[in-house]
């Protein structure tokens, strides 16, 4: 940063600062805290959970509804055969050090995520792009080898956050955007600050604060609301305690949907889970209903293939791998396996995932599979199952949407192969036409469901608790996101 520019910030978080009074801020727990603040390097919803609209943006964003808008592009056209996409930047923006955004930064974004060193989580959206023009500072073109449906969706992603050249390799410690809130400090351990950006090209936040604080455990998150430390948690690890907040008329409870499909994931690289009759096994072992009880009080939905229930192409098709123990048990003997056989459920620290492992180790050991839990925490859970892919069970809930399409990816830490997959979710993404892509979208989710590719559980609910009086917060959850950018308090 230069030291022009690390005036101007400095000056920023000064006046931001002085602007704070207890009316303005909003203290947000969250279950796990971020492995680091840049969401165009990493995987882990807990970076977006704090960053995503606040703190960066991108060419466009996802709206409350699910719906991509326009961010840092004011507008822009898409070519009659869905391969080019000519946006027209807004003028005047900056980042929150005083640098400028212009066409030269997209293009910097753009290359960075899609370059032979990229490590975007998601570098395989960028993939497509075939050239990018920018004829001058306020308009760029994308042009694509290939249709792409989703692309203007994926564009409002927080892998696609736009990052200035000076600053983009501080962000995962100092993170600098162009969102309505500036990072201040992270107190490892306990917190991240946010202010207002007095800057901001947009309208400007009501809140001049926001705190995200750590806190995993379910009892702690109670306590702090009861005692005013925390005024939102998004989600409440315990459910069952909701109804002593919906009692208390100092609190509002609301309840809404995810896009995380809850599964138990089986690496498919480890016999016996390679064979699909093990794996079918498995789905008949599992009592979704009463996992969807015990793990998040019966908020959730069980669902039977990997696929939000609310989206219009859902496919209810649990039936196929209905709970029957005698049937998983028929499978295991017809596999060979008639004693059953072990392995590990590697748990990451999230209560809905150790919650949900207690359960379904009692049920798989019914049906003969012992299974052995180990809870790791979020570091470890990425290093060694997502990305090393040593284990033999997991359970985590997906959480970006449209994400079906990963079963697809051989690099994938599930290790599913089937070329016939492939080839409906490659014609799935390059299709502009809806009636299409819903056919394609119906036939993929039949395939995972016919090939049993993992245990598929329930769709996580989002049970928030929050102080009355605030308004502006998200009921439901469509990326894994808390923007607060219209928060505030009801006078």
């Amino acid at each position: 940063m230069s030291k022009l520019n690390a005036i101007a910030f400095a000056a920023l978080l000064a006046l931001a600062a002085a602007q704070v009074d207890a009316k303005d801020t909003l203290v947000v727990a969250n279950p796990v805290e971020p492995p680091h603040l840049d969401p165009t390097t990493h995987v882990a919803g807990s970076i977006r959970e704090v960053v995503y609209a606040n703190v960066f943006e991108g060419l466009a964003l996802i709206d409350r509804d699910g719906k991509p808008y326009p961010a840092l592009a004011e507008s822009w056209s898409v070519s009659a055969d869905g391969r080019s996409f000519a946006f027209k930047l807004r003028p005047n923006v900056r980042f929150h050090d005083g640098a400028a955004f212009d066409a030269s930064v997209v293009r910097f974004t753009l290359d960075r995520a899609r370059g032979p060193n990229s490590i975007n989580a998601n570098k395989r959206i960028f993939e497509p792009i075939e050239a990018i023009e920018t004829p001058d500072p306020l308009s760029v073109t994308i042009k694509l080898a290939r249709p792409v449906g989703s692309f203007l969706y994926d564009l409002g992603s927080a892998d696609a956050a736009m990052v200035h050249p000076a600053s983009a390799e501080e962000n995962k410690t100092k993170p600098i955007g162009t969102g309505p809130f500036a990072f201040r400090q992270w107190v490892k351990g306990d917190r991240v600050d946010l202010v207002r950006n007095a800057s901001y090209w947009g309208e400007a936040a009501k809140l001049a604060s926001v705190t995200f604080r750590f806190m995993s455990d379910p009892q702690a998150q109670v306590a702090a609301l009861k005692t005013g430390a925390v005024d939102v948690v998004p989600n409440l690890g315990a459910a069952e305690l909701l109804a002593d907040f919906r009692a208390d008329r100092n609190f509002e409870v609301v309840v809404g949907l995810t896009e995380g499909e809850v599964i138990l994931a089986m690496n498919h690289r480890r016999a016996p889970l390679s064979d699909v009759r093990v794996r079918r096994a498995i789905g008949h072992a599992i009592d979704r209903n009463a996992i969807n009880e015990g793990a998040v009080a019966g908020l959730g939905k069980p669902i039977g293939t990997h696929f939000p229930p609310n989206n219009p192409d859902y496919l209810d098709l649990t039936a196929q791998s209905a709970y029957d123990v005698a049937k998983a048990k028929a499978l295991l003997r017809e596999a060979g396996l008639a004693n059953g056989f072990e392995a590990r459920l590697i748990l990451p620290p999230f209560p809905y995932a150790r919650r949900a492992g207690e359960l379904i180790q009692a049920m798989l050991a019914e049906a003969g599979i012992r299974v052995n839990i180990l809870v790791y925490q979020g570091p470890q859970w990425l290093s060694d199952v997502f990305r090393g892919f040593d284990y033999e069970f997991t359970i985590i809930a997906h959480t970006e949407p449209f994400d079906f399409g990963n079963y697809a990816r051989p690099d994938w830490y599930i290790g599913y192969g089937d070329a016939g997959f492939r080839d409906t979710i490659a014609r799935w993404q390059a299709s502009n036409d809806p009636a299409e892509r819903s056919t394609l979208a119906k036939a993929a989710q039949r395939k995972l469901a016919d090939d049993a590719v993992v245990g598929f559980l329930f769709q996580l609910p989002q049970a928030a608790v929050m102080r009355r009086g605030l308004v502006g917060w998200w009921p439901n959850r469509p990326v894994q996101a808390n923007d607060v950018t219209k928060a505030s308090w009801r006078d």
